[in-house]
């Protein structure tokens, strides 16, 4: 799975992805209204069979329904963004990631303190 997936795409996934990995099309349409999002039917059918294409979902029948399954989980698929972004931006210096989130202060030193305690507790 190499393709990126569009923003409009990412909407999408979330929908499955917060329905527990699997969604009707109603489902999806529903939750975009609730989002007040006025996509049309085509602009939704489009981005799920391009979701299909690069291997993100699947899609079952049931009887003249589609259900759109995910075929990779919301985590997974941040992990494989994180090592994209890693590798393109730092490539692949994570001493320099943490370095930069420290400097601009997107990471207090608190939060550090909470990660490292998380990593040692993690591997003994």
């Amino acid at each position: 799975m190499t393709n990126q997936i569009s923003e409009s795409e990412l909407i999408l996934m979330r929908i499955i992805w917060k329905s527990g990995g699997a969604a009707l099309y109603s489902l999806i349409m529903d939750e975009l209204d609730k989002d007040k999002n006025e996509w049309k039917n085509n602009t939704v059918l489009t981005l799920l069979s391009r979701l299909i294409e690069k291997g993100y979902l699947k899609v079952k029948k049931i009887g003249r329904r589609n259900e759109y399954i995910a075929t990779v989980t919301e985590q997974d698929y941040q992990a494989m963004q994180t090592h994209r972004f890693l590798d393109k931006i730092y490539e692949g210096n994570v001493k320099s990631f943490v370095s930069t989130l420290l400097q601009q202060e997107l990471l207090s030193p608190d939060e550090l303190r909470e990660i490292e305690e998380f990593w040692r507790n993690e591997n003994g």
